[in-house]
């Protein structure tokens, strides 16, 4: 049976991206395996001093990491500074807002509950299936290396999720797809509940900053819940997608 999928420019960019993430995850994965022990005193010690460095310059492959890793998430707090951001996250801007005409407001307040309680859900089975992590690590059973590599892991799965499978989509949110997704901003946080049992400034200056990320993102969806439904927003229905990234997992609905 033949697909068709429709390569648009967000469609392709996505995929691009989604190359890229996986050769960041073989350059980490390789990182770890042949330092693993210099990759733990990383993460333990000073952002800029390590007794024992296998690379000639001050600047190792883990500053690189943090830095793209900032400046992914300073994108998403402040996205009035690119000009190419998907649907998804384009539909909490009030420029980008186009109201129905009309539209219920008491069914608005129905999906917003429904949402929230769903969201929480998945909130709920992230902490307690990390927790698990933390407790191996506290336990000493995992080390600050094996926490970074559970993290680039989810870094490379953020990006299946949106292209290929989304289990939380799917088990749920029930969200049609990633442009409707309630969730969709939580990315980084649940990319880096990891780093938060890592007590050092490459760790918890990631953590946190993904948690204003996911603050960001709720307040304006407690402020405008008009913005992120399709009932009450134009731009979220299908029609009007331009991003058509669910064109190779499709839309569940």
């Amino acid at each position: 049976m033949k697909i068709n999928i429709e390569m648009t420019s967000m469609l392709r960019r996505y995929l691009v991206k989604f190359i890229a993430r996986v050769i960041i995850f073989v350059m980490i994965l390789i990182l770890y395996v042949r330092y693993r022990e210099w990759t733990t005193e990383f993460l333990k010690h000073s952002f800029w001093t390590v007794e024992v460095s296998p690379f000639r310059f001050p600047i190792t492959p883990l500053h690189v990491l943090w830095f793209l890793f900032m400046l992914i998430m300073l994108r998403h707090i402040f996205p009035g500074f690119s000009s190419k951001l998907t649907m998804a996250l384009r539909k909490s801007k009030k420029e980008e807002y186009v109201p129905v005409p009309g539209y219920d407001e008491k069914e608005l307040l129905k999906y917003v509950q429904k949402q929230n309680i769903r969201a929480w859900q998945v909130m709920l089975i992230w902490l307690s299936c990390n927790a698990v992590f933390g407790a191996l690590y506290l336990a000493g059973v995992l080390k600050e290396a094996d926490l970074l590599m559970l993290t680039v892991f989810y870094f490379l799965c953020d990006y299946i999720c949106i292209l290929f499978f989304c289990p939380f989509q799917t088990g749920v949110m029930k969200n049609k797809c990633c442009v409707n997704c309630r969730i969709y901003d939580w990315g980084h946080f649940m990319m880096f509940t990891p780093m938060l049992f890592i007590k050092s400034f490459f760790s918890w200056s990631l953590f946190f900053t993904s948690l204003v990320v996911l603050i960001h993102w709720e307040i304006l969806y407690a402020k405008y819940p008009e913005r992120f439904w399709e009932g009450s927003n134009q731009v979220l229905r299908c029609s009007q997608c331009k991003d058509k990234t669910c064109g190779i997992k499709k839309s569940i609905l």
